[in-house]
């Protein structure tokens, strides 16, 4: 079986709850936590969440004035058709970074700015959510390949 590949296009993160997530250029990945510094890291099954920027095409399609990080994913990725992949996956991003995906969708919280926006969100059925199996510093541009 050929091996998916893709490209990391932003990282994204917020230090405290509830604030918007900023992109930054790399990120260090922590096994069992999620990236250093990031307020929703922990030792819990949502460590990481991922979207495709097809996904965030697809809302401003619609209308919404969106860009990464808008969705609160902390890793955008071009070339994988994330919400495909099966619970277990493990994806390796960059030189040693690997996740174990634990969740495909989420439930939004109501008031989402963007279901306001265009009536409609992606997260909910295209966004997923990883476990940090073995860390690494990850940046903008590194390969993920579905393993």
């Amino acid at each position: 079986m050929k091996s998916i590949i893709g490209k990391v296009i932003a990282i994204s993160m917020s230090e405290k709850k509830g604030q918007k997530k900023h992109n930054i250029e790399r990120a260090e990945l922590i096994a069992n936590f999620g990236i250093k510094g990031d307020a929703h890291g922990g030792p819990w099954h949502r460590q990481i969440s991922l979207l495709s920027i097809g996904s965030i095409n697809l809302m401003r399609q619609k209308g919404a004035e969106v860009n990464p990080g808008d969705f609160a994913e902390n890793i955008t990725v071009e070339g994988i058709t994330l919400y495909e992949l099966p619970v277990g996956t493990h994806l390796k991003i960059g030189e040693s970074a690997l996740l174990e995906v634990t969740q495909i969708g989420k439930e939004c919280h109501s008031g989402c700015e963007i279901q306001k926006q265009v009536g409609s969100c992606i997260m909910p059925t295209q966004g997923i959510f990883a476990k940090v199996i073995i860390g690494g510093i990850i940046k903008n541009g590194d390969m993920i390949q579905v393993i």
